[in-house]
């Protein structure tokens, strides 16, 4: 089940990325005859028969490891991430835990704390059957930065975006109520104006710490920030008003405490807008990504024409085949 930013829904952070980002979808890895599960009851263990080939990647930081092997003899990459504690179970973790002592020096002591069972979860995302792409996708690489100007965008990476399949049928479902109807949180229909809100996968909707819905718009000739014009600032004050509205209404979290921001490059060309809490560090939230929605209302404001004619910098990992063309063109 492939949950994402990651799941959960996860986020495909490459250019060149053709899974969904933000969608779950149900292995066929060994769960054709499993019970249905998004009821909150438990699964069978699809996780059984899974052979470790290698850790793509393991972040101490996060608390993550992205692990590549197999599932009945089909490719899969395991993402697990251990949740955060929540403040309403800290006197039953402390209660009820085991610890162990591991050093102690006058007024200082670190143990090993073993909480119990329920409350000592795994987030786990499950990617079956993975493509070479994912397995490249959550490898360790190194990170190139890009200052890609408007004559980039029309002679290298347009066309390179137009050159790859990259499927966004997934959303489609969602716009369609074909997926994912029952956790849309808002939807504004108009077909010029409208878009639907949803909570990210990466987000448990446990607590509000981490915070994390995405706008996703009805209109379909809009890939990313670099088409969007003054035309579009009715989409997007729309999505900015309605979208902080119906979080509070929702959520009781008031506009001062979200971070509002699209993507550049974005992990999938159709136009959706990222909400999340101030406190949560999001993937993506960094100056090297992220764009502040009311900044860019505020620059087309000013110049109609904007996204298409400033130098946008980003960065791109070093197995990017959107890198390789900036090499090619001279440009990285």
């Amino acid at each position: 089940m492939k949950m994402a930013d990651t799941g959960k829904r996860e986020v495909c952070e490459d250019a060149d990325e053709t899974c969904k980002p933000t969608a779950a979808k149900r292995p066929k890895c060994g769960a054709e005859n499993q019970p249905d599960c998004d009821g909150g009851g438990e699964c069978a263990n699809v996780l059984s028969g899974f052979k470790v080939k290698s850790v793509l990647r393991d972040s101490a930081r996060d608390k993550t490891i992205f692990i590549h092997g197999t599932v009945e003899d089909q490719e899969a990459v395991v993402i697990l991430e251990k949740t955060p504690m929540r403040q309403d179970d800290l006197a039953e973790i402390f209660q009820e835990c085991r610890l162990k002592l591991q050093m102690k020096n006058d007024i200082y002591s670190t143990y090993q704390l073993q909480p119990p069972a329920h409350l000592n979860e795994i987030k786990t995302t499950v990617i079956c059957p993975a493509t070479q792409k994912h397995v490249k996708k959550y490898l360790s690489q190194e990170m190139f930065l890009v200052e890609e100007t408007g004559e980039d965008y029309l002679s290298t990476t347009l066309p390179y975006i137009e050159s790859q399949s990259f499927s966004v049928q997934w959303v489609y479902n969602i716009l369609e109520k074909k997926a994912e109807a029952d956790r849309i949180v808002f939807e504004d229909p108009d077909p010029d104006t409208g878009f639907v809100l949803l909570p990210d996968f990466k987000w448990d909707q446990k607590q509000l710490y981490d915070l994390y819905l995405i706008a996703i718009v009805h209109r379909r000739n809009i890939k990313s920030l670099r088409d969007l014009t003054s035309d579009h600032l009715p989409l997007l004050r729309n999505i900015s008003k309605k979208g902080k509205e119906s979080i509070q209404k929702q959520y009781g979290m008031p506009a001062c405490k979200l971070r509002v921001y699209l993507h550049y490059q974005p992990s999938y060309y159709h136009l959706h807008v990222h909400f999340t809490s101030l406190n949560y560090d999001a993937p993506g939230c960094g100056v090297e990504r992220a764009h502040l929605l009311t900044d860019v209302i505020m620059n087309l404001e000013a110049d109609p024409q904007y996204y298409q004619n400033r130098t946008i910098t980003y960065t791109l990992r070093a197995d990017d085949n959107l890198l390789l063309r900036f090499r090619e063109a001279g440009r990285c």
